[in-house]
């Protein structure tokens, strides 16, 4: 894929509800306890202003993350989307050819990836693997554990 992060409209705002979030309400929060920990005195031996400062440093690198996946991404319209091939925002129900069981993903951007309920992203090696296939055919993915067998039986948008 290209550097672009392919997403829907809400996963974008979604992202952007948590930056704004993590700028404007989180960042003055730890600006205030770094303050009140420097009016402490000594900063050598003072653990809550090394604490406030630590909390700071991963808020902005979450920040930052937030920030780059905004850059990155390219909301798609659904509506221009093939319906009848695995493509980014569509459910696919697969079978596991070598257990037999049945599996649903739902292919999503950036801010909207769920693991526990099948939205995984598009950009994954499982997703790359069933784009552009169509309902029949199969599809062999290789992953750290070996190569996963699917077959597609479904492709639905929701």
């Amino acid at each position: 894929m290209s550097d672009r992060t392919p997403m829907t409209r809400a996963g974008y705002e979604k992202l952007k509800a948590e930056l704004n979030e993590l700028e404007n309400v989180q960042m003055p929060e730890i600006e205030k306890r770094i303050a009140i920990a420097r009016a402490d005195g000594d900063l050598k031996e003072n653990a809550e202003y090394h604490g406030a400062r630590e909390s700071q440093g991963m808020l902005q690198a979450k920040i930052n993350m937030l920030k780059a996946k905004l850059a990155s991404g390219e909301i798609v319209d659904m509506s221009t989307m093939p319906k009848d091939q695995v493509v980014f925002g569509c459910t696919v129900k697969v079978k596991d050819l070598e257990f037999g069981d049945t599996e649903e993903f739902t292919l999503v951007g950036a801010g909207e990836e769920d693991y526990d309920v099948g939205k995984i992203l598009v950009t994954s090696p499982l997703a790359q693997g069933l784009l552009g296939l169509k309902v029949g055919e199969k599809a062999e993915i290789e992953v750290p554990a070996g190569t996963n067998r699917f077959k597609i039986l479904e492709i639905r948008f929701e």
